[in-house]
């Protein structure tokens, strides 16, 4: 998630005063850091990776030959249509790569397995942001839920929501994919662990059983489970025949988009230089500082400093990540919402998403969408030229 919507705001208020009150939900089995360290999910100790694991953890000699393009879409809550319009313009305009790896968090988790199918499910993914089903997911609010549940909406609209859309015959899809050598991945937070988990969407898929679908739509539920509004998802796990359940929310908590695992952006490992790689980053967000006058009352100010917050965060990771892809000479292409654009309405409101996909779908129709560098600002240096031809900015074929 990238923008906080104002009821989270509201929801930690609530939180506060049951804190006060010790007000308390049902416990939980409890389990030890050296169980959660050698945890197992559906018996295997290959359905996923931590962001903060060392470059020896994500060394993977499968991959399609060629060039290899990787897309990676981040949180934004209701600015995801903006991701789901730009997939269709893109595919309009007839540049839209095939992509080899794809990535997704919060709003880009729910977006990332559709485009990693490829084009037919455009206009999937244009119901889900344009048809209203959106909206219906934070109605009838119940504050109740928020102090002795676990998240205001206590229903389990967004998991049958994923459920809808993601059933068996397309996660043989997903698993049909996979085995040509792309990669799906999507990105929770283990609140347990304080930890970013980076599932292998396709190698989960390749189990093909129906546990398998329910730890696929369980992932991809947890990755856009704002906390405190939305439940949280428990992954069943176990260690050491010790069983117990970890707690897996948005993965924006932790990582607003996932380009590389943090060893690669904060520890200057590198890839192999003669990889043909393109990185598409699609942020469904605005990234360049807005002003605003914040009015001098206490949600109001925790909002801000909340969405400042995140703002810097995905500022810092998009040049970190420039610098990796000059460093081992990748293409580097960025698509967000521009400032100019109205601010995003509390929630997820109908008209606002339909503008938004529409404009997100008129940019990349016209190929205006991408560029090739971050903006810069007074609190980085200005970026030069990318070393990739304008050629590539456009598509991969």
């Amino acid at each position: 998630m990238s923008r906080v919507p104002r009821s989270f705001v509201v929801v930690v208020a609530l939180a506060s005063s049951c804190l006060l009150a010790a007000c308390a939900s049902l416990p939980r089995q409890p389990y030890t850091a050296a169980e959660a360290a050698k945890a197992r999910i559906l018996d295997r100790d290959d359905l996923r990776r931590y962001a903060d694991d060392p470059p020896s953890a994500f060394v993977d000699g499968r991959r399609i030959s060629g060039p290899q393009t990787y897309l990676a879409l981040s949180g934004g809550g209701a600015d995801g249509a903006y991701g789901a319009g730009v997939l269709a313009g893109w595919t309009a305009a007839g540049s839209r790569p095939s992509f080899s790896i794809v990535s997704g968090v919060s709003t880009g988790a729910l977006i990332a397995p559709f485009a990693y199918i490829g084009p037919r499910y455009d206009d999937t993914l244009r119901e889900l942001y344009t048809s209203g089903v959106a909206e219906s997911l934070l109605e009838d609010p119940n504050p109740f839920n928020a102090i002795f549940g676990s998240g205001l909406f206590g229903n389990k609209r967004l998991r049958e929501l994923v459920a809808r859309y993601i059933d068996a015959s397309f996660m043989d899809e997903v698993a049909e994919q996979y085995a040509k050598g792309r990669r799906l991945f999507v990105v929770t937070t283990n609140l347990d662990s304080q930890r970013s988990v980076i599932w292998d969407m396709g190698r989960i898929a390749a189990l093909r059983t129906p546990e398998s679908l329910n730890l696929f739509r369980d992932v991809v539920a947890a990755s856009a489970s704002i906390p405190a509004v939305f439940p949280p998802m428990l992954v069943n796990a176990e260690a050491d025949g010790v069983r117990f359940q970890e707690m897996h929310v948005d993965g924006g908590v932790m990582s607003p988009v996932l380009t590389l695992p943090e060893a690669y952006l904060m520890r200057s490992a590198s890839w192999d230089k003669s990889l043909n790689l393109q990185l598409y980053i699609l942020m469904n967000n605005t990234i360049e500082p807005e002003f605003q006058l914040v009015r001098d009352r206490a949600l109001d100010i925790a909002a801000r400093a909340s969405s400042s917050m995140i703002k810097a965060q995905t500022r810092s990771i998009l040049y970190s990540t420039y610098a990796f892809a000059r460093r081992n000479k990748y293409g580097f292409n960025l698509s967000y919402i521009e400032s100019d654009r109205p601010p995003s309405p509390p929630g997820f409101d109908t008209a606002y998403m339909r503008s938004l996909y529409q404009y997100g779908y008129d940019r990349a129709r016209s190929g205006h969408a991408w560029s090739s560098a971050p903006p810069a600002d007074e609190a980085a240096p200005a970026p030069v030229a990318a070393t990739t031809p304008a050629r590539h900015v456009a598509g991969v074929q």
